[in-house]
C-alpha cells in the first residue's frame, strides 16, 4: 500500500505567558517558499469552556494552509472550567504576539498577521482584534469570525433557542461559566464579550458566516452593521436552516461546500487586499510578555 502524502507540517512548542506556559500547534506548508506568507491565529471553539488546539484539524483552516500556503497557529489556551476570563485571553494575545515576533523564523509576512475562530474562538478573535488595536503592539490585517460567540447578554435570537448542538440554556451556562461573578451585570469588559463594545473605528476588514436559526445570529449581524457604521470593509453570509456549527457536522453537503468556497474567496481577495504594517519599535512590554524566555519545541514533521 502507497503511503499517503500529508498535506501540511505540524510542529509543537511551547511559550511562557506570564508564570504558566501554554502549547501552539503550527501547521505549515509542505514545500517551503521563497515569499513569505500569511500568518494565521485561528482559535478554537467550545464555549471557552472546552476543546483544544486540535480542533482546528476538523475546520476551515485547514485549507488556508494546504490552498494558499499560510502559516496556522492554535493556540491550546486555558479554559474556563478552572481558569475564567480573563485567562483565555492572555494566552491568545501572548499566541499573537508570539506569531509576531516569531514571523521571519516562521516565514511570515508581518503585515499581513491574521486572526480567525469558530463559535467562541471567532469571539476570541474579535476580542484580540481589539485588544491588539487599543494596546498597538501588534497589528492585525484581516479578521474571520465565524459564527462568534460575541455577547453575554440575551439577543433576539439567542434568548428563546433550541436549536441543536448549541442553545439558550448552553449559551448562559457557558457565560457564567466564564464570567463567574460578573455574569449578569454591567461590569462585563468588551475583551470578554466583544458586542458590548461602542467604538468599532481601526478594527480589521472582516469577513464571516453565521446560519439564521442558531443563538449567534443577531450578534453576528450586529458585530458585521457596527463595523460598517465605522467605516470597515465587513462581509457575512447568512445561510437558511443552519444551526450552529452547522458546517463541522456535515462538510460533505454541497451547500456547506459552496459556502466553504465563498470563504475562500474571501480570504483569497484579503491576501491580495489587505495589509497591516507593524510599528517599527514593538516596545519592551510585547518582548517581556510573549518573547521572552526559552521556547520548547518538540518534535514536528510529517502528521496527519
Amino acid at each position: 500500500m502507497a503511503r499517503q502524502r500529508h498535506l501540511f507540517l505540524i510542529e509543537k512548542r511551547t511559550i511562557p505567558v506570564g508564570h504558566h506556559k501554554i502549547k501552539l500547534l503550527i501547521l505549515k506548508p509542505l514545500e517551503a517558499r521563497k515569499e513569505k506568507v500569511p500568518g494565521v491565529l485561528w482559535v478554537h471553539g467550545g464555549g471557552y469552556q472546552s476543546g483544544s488546539a486540535k480542533d482546528i484539524f476538523a475546520t476551515r483552516a485547514l485549507s488556508l494552509v494546504v490552498k494558499f500556503g499560510v502559516v496556522l497557529v492554535a493556540p491550546d489556551y486555558r479554559l474556563s472550567k478552572k481558569h475564567p476570563y480573563p485567562a483565555a485571553l492572555h494566552d491568545c494575545y501572548a499566541a499573537l504576539l508570539y506569531l509576531k515576533e516569531h514571523a521571519e523564523e516562521l516565514g511570515v509576512r508581518t503585515d499581513q498577521i491574521m486572526v480567525g475562530g469558530e463559535s467562541a474562538g471567532g469571539g476570541m478573535a474579535a476580542a484580540l482584534c481589539m485588544l491588539a488595536h487599543d494596546r498597538d503592539e501588534v497589528r492585525i490585517a484581516f479578521q474571520m469570525p465565524l459564527y462568534p460567540m460575541l455577547d453575554d447578554r440575551d439577543t433576539p435570537s439567542s434568548a428563546d433557542n433550541h436549536a441543536p448542538n448549541w442553545n439558550t440554556k448552553r449559551n448562559h451556562k457557558a457565560w457564567k461559566r466564564y464570567l463567574r461573578e460578573a455574569y449578569g451585570t454591567d461590569l462585563v469588559p468588551v475583551y470578554a464579550a466583544p458586542a458590548r463594545r461602542e467604538d468599532y473605528s481601526g478594527l480589521p476588514p472582516c469577513y464571516t458566516y453565521v446560519g439564521d436559526i442558531e443563538p449567534f445570529y443577531c450578534e453576528t449581524l450586529d458585530y458585521v452593521r457596527h463595523l460598517q457604521e465605522a467605516g470597515i470593509r465587513a462581509e457575512m453570509d447568512v445561510y437558511p436552516g443552519w444551526f450552529h456549527a452547522y458546517d463541522i457536522f456535515f462538510p460533505a453537503k454541497a451547500e456547506v461546500r459552496a459556502a466553504f468556497e465563498r470563504f475562500e474567496e474571501r480570504f483569497a481577495y484579503a491576501v491580495e487586499h489587505d495589509f497591516a504594517p507593524q510599528k517599527e519599535d514593538t516596545g519592551p512590554e510585547l518582548r517581556n510578555d510573549a518573547a521572552e524566555g526559552a521556547v520548547q519545541i518538540e518534535q514536528g514533521g510529517n502528521e496527519s
